[in-house]
């Protein structure tokens, strides 16, 4: 629309179900226990998410009970409102096998970053840039991995490379004679370190 602003949709109540249509739905996830959901759903928040299902698993993992459920609950009218496509799936073929069931139900898809939304009424240019769009996110995970690998190669080199995730240096706790112990035995603070 030429001011920016998004149609409403209108609002009806699908006697089947306790759901009223036309709401916008956001889905959140990062990959791992550690990475914070604040900034996604402060985006989704922001751009008019009613209610938000959120996960803390890998985009990889195929069962993701979160992105199972929002799949579920949308309905007709329903917008569904993700921060970014790599955030929805990790490759393009689960990007577009997602987006064209969803569609296909009547339901529209935003993805805030790269500034896309797909509907059933969408044209040939939105569907070539859905493609286009996830084929990025896809190339830009794969570099990541590739990066990864190089340095795990390289660390492994230097003998400094320790398979699996180190230990969180928090809690602490004193130590006689000074200094701090952390909750990993491998992981020490120096004395006089706050």
């Amino acid at each position: 629309m030429p001011n920016g602003t998004e149609p409403s949709l209108p609002l009806e109540l699908d006697e089947h179900q306790d759901v009223v249509l036309g709401q916008k739905v956001g889905y959140a996830r990062v990959s791992s226990l550690e990475q914070n959901l604040d900034r996604q759903l402060d985006q989704l928040r922001a751009a008019g998410a009613s209610q938000i299902y959120k996960e803390k698993i890998s985009g990889s993992t195929r069962h993701r009970p979160q992105l199972e459920e929002v799949l579920r609950y949308l309905r007709k009218g329903d917008q569904l409102i993700v921060t970014s496509m790599d955030r929805l799936a990790r490759s393009l073929v689960d990007l577009h096998t997602i987006v064209e069931d969803l569609v296909g139900r009547g339901v529209s898809v935003r993805f805030l970053r790269e500034g896309q939304s797909y509907s059933a009424k969408a044209d040939p240019i939105a569907k070539l840039m859905l493609g286009l769009m996830g084929s990025v996110a896809e190339f830009e995970r794969s570099i990541i991995k590739e990066r990864q690998a190089e340095g795990i190669a390289r660390a492994k080199a230097l003998g400094v490379y320790r398979a699996g995730r180190r230990c969180s240096p928090m809690p602490r706790w004193a130590r006689p004679g000074g200094g701090w112990l952390t909750a990993c035995p491998r992981l020490r603070w120096p004395a006089g370190s706050a």
